[in-house]
């Protein structure tokens, strides 16, 4: 997610708001990727899964904790500066198409659109998620909260439903929740060319970006005293065992978090604390553990800016603005759409 978790965290985003009737066919590529990802080594489940009905719920209480951070620094960014950020993206007065990729219920969107509109924009937003449900909330907040905004919802993966763009309209994607941090280097500048080719020359790209701060700041972000983390990692074997069938023990797997200064990553593991075997009627497989075997679940990269100016310029990107929170190192990084 990255954490980061707005639950958009991967180039096909996964974020399923409710559990699939009993006996229902499990979802294709969730079989594929739990047969792919538990046959490897190391033992890998994504964590676009993550997003069940309970697990949407337990990122809710996440996002409330004291020690997660990233959620509440970016609504303050985005508050703070959103009409810096309208002049930074250099619209030209033209009218804007606001792009939000795995927009959730745009909570945290309501501020900028809000900002936008009393400075005089023309404003249309595209909010983008493969929820039906969330949009469905998203849409309902904006009608009693911002009744004069056009809200033109896109339900489905980012690439397929980008609207083609207007000729009279600046389109401006937003990718926030540090979100792009889930992915690899590879990934995220695999993704950001995506981008780039839908946008024109002269449209622009809002990223929210979690940068290196202290490494006790980052753990305890991903591993609260609470336990509430540790639930909604262990969620996801839950899932497994209601939509593939399989029989995980869930007390025999426990939460780790780690975070590597050196690499600027965070990651998250659900370790086997006995040997054991898990089995799959759907799968018609077995899955063998070891003590101590790890599935690795999460990754959640803290960025620098140079790495970011230099990420950008090689995804056909220029970096025009960077709003930073000083007490908590998180970022806004406007990019204009250049070549």
């Amino acid at each position: 997610m990255t954490r980061g978790r707005d639950p958009a965290s991967a180039i096909q985003p996964a974020r399923d708001t409710a559990p699939p009737e009993a006996g229902a066919a499990a979802p294709r590529g969730l079989a594929a990727d739990v047969l792919a990802g538990l046959s490897g080594s190391p033992k890998r489940l994504s964590s676009k899964y993550f997003y069940d009905d309970r697990g949407s719920r337990l990122f809710e209480r996440i996002m409330r904790l004291p020690s997660y951070y990233p959620t509440r620094v970016e609504a303050a960014l985005l508050r703070r500066h959103a009409r810096d950020l309208l002049g930074a993206l250099d619209t030209g007065g033209s009218p804007i198409e606001m792009l939000e990729l795995g927009s959730g219920d745009g909570r945290k969107t309501l501020a900028l659109c809000r900002a936008w509109l009393k400075a005089g924009a023309e404003l249309v937003y595209r909010p983008m998620d493969i929820s039906a449900q969330a949009l469905d909330q998203l849409s309902a907040r904006m009608a009693r909260q911002l009744p004069a905004l056009a809200v033109h919802p896109l339900c489905g993966d980012y690439f397929q439903t980008w609207p083609i763009p207007s000729a009279r309209r600046r389109q401006v994607a937003l990718f926030l929740g540090s979100n792009l941090g889930n992915f690899t280097d590879e990934e995220a500048r695999r993704f950001l060319r995506r981008v780039r080719a839908h946008l024109r020359r002269g449209d622009s790209l809002l990223l929210g970006l979690d940068l290196r701060k202290d490494p006790h700041t980052v753990r305890a972000a991903y591993d609260d005293p609470e336990g509430v983390t540790a639930a909604f990692n262990l969620n996801l074997l839950r899932r497994l065992n209601r939509e593939l069938g399989m029989d995980f023990d869930l007390e025999r797997f426990r939460h780790y978090a780690s975070y590597c200064p050196l690499q600027g990553v965070a990651r998250s593991f659900l370790v086997s604390q006995a040997r054991q075997t898990v089995r799959s009627a759907l799968l018609q497989r077995e899955f063998h553990f070891g003590p101590g075997e790890f599935i690795y679940t999460e990754q959640s990269q803290k960025y620098e800016r140079a790495g970011v100016e230099a990420m950008a310029a090689d995804t056909g990107f220029e970096l025009r603005a960077w709003f930073e929170d000083p007490a908590l190192p998180y970022a806004l990084v406007a990019c204009h759409a250049t070549g």
